[in-house]
């Protein structure tokens, strides 16, 4: 049942929040995110088998415990756990517990193994992997008004309409200044315009020009901090789409999907509502994003065509590695799946992905980022 709309003034944040996640919200929906568009899991069972493998590295670097957790966050309807447990060996397997966490009901069908929780367990051991659910905590959407000053975006809730709202203030400022730079020393945060006004038309190096967006990723920070800090010992991944300080995108990213088709983002329940994540704003000290490309090929994943010499002795052999090149070829396409950012967040152990992921993939236009450990966040 589609929700009511009022046509209410509201940020975007508290009006995403009610469009995808209220009574009637877009992720209550039966068919899940799958009916309306394509991620990773649902491209491929190769990506579950990676995400497999990875956990398996995370159990041997934890020394091989009694218990290994699989945490599942936003989890649609259990495909990718469900692809995770499928693909462990039989003594990972034996010890694995897997979790789904996700605020839509729990689907009929599902493992019985697998538990159902709206939030991440407390104080597991494991591999807490999150695919796609940081694009979908709901942000702030910042714009600069005429007179070079941060505003935040008020949004109707019926169709769509945008109108600015008051300046930037607070810890939201903070984090665009230190993340997101809107403002420059002609305008200082929390708002209010400097007396000098340039002379002519054309902005001065640096500074912030009318329209210019920005989405204020601060509870997405403390969204991740909060599943990390669920993990006693392990790895925590968030994959999505990302960028990073170097490369923001001067108008944002916030957009809708419906059906598989890119639409307006309207916060009305009837379409999901994304922006693209900051994921070296959300990564803590120690953590590394990389692209999926880098780390799915770390995994084992390779879209190389089977030699042909397999066509003459195994035909179907040879069909289904064919088959395989091109689902892998897809997860680590450029301009595509393979362009996803992986921020990878040990807890406790070595990274399990090794050192050499900063140095595998030359063509991650400035994604790669690596996070001191003495970094204060």
């Amino acid at each position: 049942m589609r929700r009511v709309v009022t046509g209410t003034w509201r940020g975007w944040r508290e009006a995403t929040e009610e469009a995808l996640y209220g009574p009637s919200g877009f992720y209550r929906g039966p068919e899940g995110p799958a009916g309306h568009f394509r991620t990773s899991v649902h491209a491929s069972p190769l990506f579950a088998a990676a995400v497999a493998r990875l956990l398996c590295r995370v159990d041997e670097a934890l020394g091989h415990p009694a218990e290994l957790a699989f945490v599942d966050m936003a989890a649609g309807r259990g495909e990718l756990v469900t692809g995770v447990l499928a693909a462990l060996p039989a003594e990972v397997a034996s010890r694995a517990r897997g979790y789904a966490v996700e605020r839509a009901d729990r689907p009929a069908g599902l493992d019985h193994r697998i538990e159902w929780l709206t939030q991440p367990p407390e104080g597991i051991t494991g591999l807490l992997f999150a695919n796609e659910w940081l694009d979908n905590v709901p942000v702030e959407v910042a714009e600069v008004d005429a007179t070079g000053v941060p505003r935040l975006v008020l949004v109707r809730d019926d169709d769509g309409a945008e109108r600015l709202g008051e300046p930037v203030a607070g810890a939201e400022a903070q984090w665009l200044r230190r993340w997101w730079p809107l403002a420059s020393e002609e305008a200082p945060f929390p708002g209010a315009p400097s007396e000098e006004v340039p002379s002519d038309d054309v902005p001065s190096e640096g500074a912030p020009f009318e329209g210019a967006r920005a989405e204020i990723g601060l509870p997405r920070d403390t969204a991740w901090a909060g599943a990390v800090a669920s993990l006693d010992w392990g790895l925590a991944v968030a994959v999505d789409y990302a960028h990073v300080a170097a490369a923001r995108p001067p108008f944002g990213t916030l957009t809708g999907f419906r059906e598989g088709r890119e639409t307006a983002p309207v916060p009305d329940g009837s379409c999901d509502i994304t922006a693209h994540v900051a994921l070296d704003a959300c990564a803590l000290p120690g953590g590394r994003v990389v692209t999926q490309r880098a780390a799915l090929r770390a995994l084992g994943v390779s879209g190389a065509r089977p030699a042909l010499s397999l066509a003459a002795t195994d035909p179907t052999a040879y069909v289904r590695a064919l088959a395989g090149a091109g689902e892998a070829a897809e997860l680590t396409a450029t301009g595509g799946l393979g362009d996803f950012g992986w921020l990878l967040q040990p807890v406790g152990i070595p990274n399990p992905m090794g050192d050499g992921l900063l140095a595998d993939d030359p063509r991650a236009d400035g994604l790669l980022v690596d996070v001191p450990d003495h970094e204060e966040q």
